[in-house]
């Protein structure tokens, strides 16, 4: 008896394969825009999970309700930019907040190498906060045309100044000399602008 399989085998086979890509591709068009986009970001270092954290961290952001891709990659823009004022801003309130709580320096404090140890850090944690305040000052109005030109679609010129913004928490960390130096919207920021990067690096890439 010759073996092998049947053509009507064969044909329920072909059958299932098909009815199986086409279950595939229907769950994959029915995914919400958020899933898809965050799914496709592993060349970037972005896992699913930490993408959908960043842009869902905001319960009163509509990130499931973004209709299609473009939708996804004007919402990162716009939390970054909105996560870089809410820094900028936390971190100039503590730079006022230092500055006013330091006590002037009287005849014991310069008399005491004990009194100026602290003094000193103080001033070092200051000087620290101010450059950071600098880095956030051009950032800020930067990110914000970034936001626009993503709603509008522009992506090439968005991804560079997202690119340069992932620098800016880094950067405002290695000034501190420690994250926990500075106010914790420092390192939110710096995990949404990698992500919003990430996201809008792919739609210009497309």
């Amino acid at each position: 008896m010759a073996s092998g399989s049947s053509p009507a085998t064969l044909t329920a086979a072909a059958f299932l394969a098909l009815l199986l890509l086409s279950a595939a591709r229907a769950a994959e068009a029915s995914a919400p825009a958020l899933d898809q986009v965050c799914g496709r970001l592993g060349s970037y270092y972005v896992t699913p999970a930490l993408c959908a954290s960043a842009l869902c961290a905001d319960a009163t952001a509509p990130c499931r309700a973004a209709r299609d891709a473009p939708a996804v990659a004007a919402l990162a823009a716009r939390l970054a930019a909105g996560n870089a004022t809410a820094a900028r801003d936390s971190i100039e309130a503590a730079l006022l907040n230092s500055s006013s709580s330091s006590p002037p320096a009287g005849p014991a404090a310069n008399n005491s190498s004990a009194a100026a140890s602290p003094s000193a850090s103080a001033a070092a944690a200051a000087a620290a906060r101010s450059s950071c305040l600098q880095l956030y000052a051009g950032a800020v109005p930067a990110l914000r045309w970034a936001a626009r030109a993503v709603a509008a679609g522009r992506y090439r010129g968005a991804r560079e100044v997202l690119q340069a913004a992932q620098y800016v928490a880094a950067g405002c960390e290695g000034m501190a000399g420690d994250a926990a130096a500075l106010p914790r919207e420092n390192g939110g920021f710096g995990d949404m602008a990698f992500v919003a990067h990430a996201v809008v690096a792919s739609m210009a890439a497309d």
